[in-house]
C-alpha cells in the first residue's frame, strides 16, 4: 500500500469527513511521494475570526479548571488515538515509527501539564504605600490565538500553544504547514471528540484553517487576534513580527537554530557519539534543535571524527516505517536541493565531506547524513541548512570553544560534553552560551515539556510549552483596592477639592 493510501485508511478510521477531500491542496507523503488527494482549503477567513471573537466572550467566563477539563479530555482522546496519530505523523512528515509515537506523547504530556496549571494560573499581592489599600497583580485570558506550525513537528506544537492557551481561556485558530495538512485534519477530529464530550464549550474555540500561505498572512494581519505563535524559517518569523508590530498585536516566534555541542577532552566519548548520532541526524536533520556545528577540543578531534563516521557509515536509511531504519527521507525535492547545495558550498569554502553526502537511489528525498570538517564557521556554517549535515571545527581554549558556539545569528539549542564542574558551570554561566536552552552531557535536542521551549537572537525569543510560558497566553493587570474611608494619593501627592 503506499504511503497515501494508508494515511487515507487512518483518516477515515479516526471519522474524518470526506467532505475535506475534492480541493486544491495538495497532499504528498516524503516516503514514497504518494498523493492522498486534494483537500479543501478553507475560504472563509473572516467567519473563522470572527467564530473565535464570540466564542472568546463566552470561554473565558468559564472557570480556568473547568476549561481544564476540556484539555483533559482532549489527552483521554489522544491516548485513545495515539498509534493512528503517530502513523500519520511518519506517513505525512517522514519521522520513523519511534519518532511518530514520541511526538504524539509530547501532546498527551502538555494535556496533563495544562491540566495542572488551569488550576495554579497565579498572581501576587504588591504592598501598597497607601494606608487601606490592597494592591495586587493578575492576568486574565488574552484573546483568540493564532497558532502556525512547521511541517516537522506537525501536531505537538499545535498542542503546545494550543493546551496552553484553553487553560487562559483563548480560543485557538490553527494554521498548519501545507506540507503536512492530513495530521491537522486528523487531530482536529480528535479535538471535535473532546468538545463533544465536553458538552457545552461555545462554537469556535479550536478551529482549523486549510490553506497555504496566503490564509496565514490574511489571518497575521487581523487585529482581532491579539496573538501570533508561529513556528518556522527565520525569513517567515520576521514577516509574521513585522506584520503583527504594525497593529501592535503579540508574535511568540520558534525560528531557527543552528546548535553546537562541545566536546572537552574530559568528555566520556561513548556518550558523546550516541548522543551526537541521533542529534545530528534524527528526523533526517529536519529539527529546529538539530545538531549542525561538533565543536571539538584539537587533541581528540582526528579520533571522535573517526569513530562518528564509522558510526555513520551503519546508519540504516530508508522506508522509516521498516522496523530497524533511523533515517527516513527528507520533506521533499526542495530539501534536497538544499542539502545539494550546501554541501557544494562547502568544497568552495575549503570544507571537507568525511563521511556520507549522496542521494539515496528511491522513492522519494533520502540522503546520507554528512559528516564535514570545516576550517573555520564560514558562511555556509553560519546558516541553517535543514539537512543532515554535521559541520566539525577544532578549538584549542575553551573560552575560544564558547565563543564558537555563540557565534552564529541563532540561538536555540547548545551543549557541552565535559567532566570538569568547572567547565560545565562556565558554559551555563552569564558568559557562557547565549542560547535559550543550554545542556550538559546530553544533546541539544529532544527537549523536555516541563521547561519552557524557545532560544534567542534569530530563533525569534519565543517561549512555549512548560514553566511560566503560560503567560504569553495571557494579559496582565495591576489592581488596586480601596477599603479605606480615606482617597491618599500615591507618591504623597496632595490633591484636596
Amino acid at each position: 500500500m503506499t504511503a497515501a493510501n494508508e494515511a487515507k485508511a487512518i483518516l477515515q478510521r479516526l471519522g474524518v469527513n470526506d467532505a475535506v477531500w475534492g480541493g486544491a491542496l495538495p497532499t504528498r507523503s516524503p516516503i514514497d511521494g504518494s498523493s492522498a488527494g486534494g483537500l479543501v482549503e478553507t475560504a472563509d477567513l473572516e467567519g473563522v475570526v470572527a467564530r473565535s471573537v464570540e466564542a472568546f466572550h463566552q470561554w473565558k467566563r468559564v472557570p480556568a479548571p473547568r476549561r481544564g477539563e476540556l484539555v483533559r479530555l482532549l489527552g483521554e482522546e489522544l491516548r485513545a488515538s495515539k498509534n493512528d496519530l503517530a502513523r500519520l505523523v511518519t506517513l505525512e512528515a517522514g519521522k520513523i515509527v519511534s519518532e511518530g509515537l514520541g511526538e504524539v506523547q509530547e501532546m498527551i504530556d502538555i494535556c496533563d501539564f495544562a491540566v495542572g496549571l488551569s488550576r495554579q494560573i497565579y498572581g501576587l499581592t504588591i504592598a501598597s504605600e497607601r494606608p487601606g489599600h490592597h494592591m495586587r497583580e493578575t492576568w486574565q485570558p488574552l484573546g483568540p490565538v493564532l497558532v502556525i506550525s512547521a511541517f516537522n513537528f506537525p501536531v505537538a506544537v499545535w498542542a503546545w500553544n494550543a493546551c496552553l492557551a484553553l487553560v487562559c481561556g483563548d480560543p485557538v485558530i490553527w494554521k498548519p504547514s501545507e506540507k503536512t495538512p492530513l495530521t491537522a485534519v486528523a487531530t482536529q477530529a480528535v479535538f471535535d471528540r473532546a468538545l463533544a464530550r465536553f458538552g457545552n464549550a461555545p462554537a469556535g474555540v479550536g478551529q482549523l484553517v486549510i490553506g497555504g500561505r496566503d490564509a496565514g498572512e490574511a489571518l497575521t494581519t487581523d487585529p482581532r487576534i491579539p496573538l501570533v505563535s508561529a513556528t518556522g524559517s527565520t525569513r517567515m518569523g520576521r514577516a509574521v513580527a513585522q506584520t503583527v508590530a504594525a497593529r501592535l498585536g503579540r508574535s511568540l516566534l520558534e525560528l531557527g537554530g543552528n546548535n553546537a555541542m562541545i566536546v572537552t577532552p574530559s568528555a566520556d566519548l561513548d556518550m558523546a557519539v550516541r548522543a551526537i548520532a541521533f542529534s545530528a541526524v534524527g528526523t533526517c536533520g529536519q529539527r529546529c534543535t538539530t545538531l549542525r556545528r561538533l565543536l571539538v577540543h584539537e587533541s581528540i578531534a582526528d579520533a571522535l571524527v573517526a569513530r562518528l563516521a564509522a558510526a555513520y557509515e551503519t546508519l540504516p536509511v530508508g522506508d522509516p516505517r521498516r522496523d530497524g531504519v533511523l533515517i527516513g527521507p527528507l520533506v521533499d525535492e526542495a530539501a534536497g536541493a538544499a542539502f545539494d547545495a550546501a554541501l557544494r558550498q562547502v568544497e568552495a569554502e575549503g570544507g571537507e565531506i568525511v563521511v556520507g553526502g549522496n542521494r539515496v537511489d528511491r522513492d522519494g528525498v533520502y540522503v546520507r547524513p554528512a559528516i564535514v570538517r570545516m576550517p573555520a564557521q564560514s558562511a555556509v556554517v553560519q546558516h541553517e541548512t535543514f539537512a543532515p549535515i554535521l559541520y566539525v571545527l577544532t578549538w584549542s581554549d575553551f573560552d575560544q570553544a564558547v565563543a564558537m558556539q555563540n557565534a552564529v545569528p541563532q540561538g536555540l539549542s547548545s551543549c557541552v560534553f565535559t567532566d570538569s564542574v568547572r567547565e560545565a558551570e562556565g558554559f551555563l554561566s552569564a558568559w557562557g552560551s547565549d542560547c535559550g536552552i543550554a545542556n550538559v552531557n546530553i544533546g541539544p535536542s529532544g527537549a523536555e515539556i516541563g521547561g519552557a521551549f524557545g532560544g534567542e537572537k534569530d530563533t525569534g525569543g519565543g517561549r512555549e510549552s512548560g514553566s511560566d510560558a503560560w503567560k504569553t497566553y495571557m494579559r496582565r493587570q495591576t489592581q488596586t483596592v480601596n477599603f479605606s474611608r480615606e482617597l491618599p494619593l500615591a507618591q504623597g501627592v496632595k490633591f484636596d477639592v
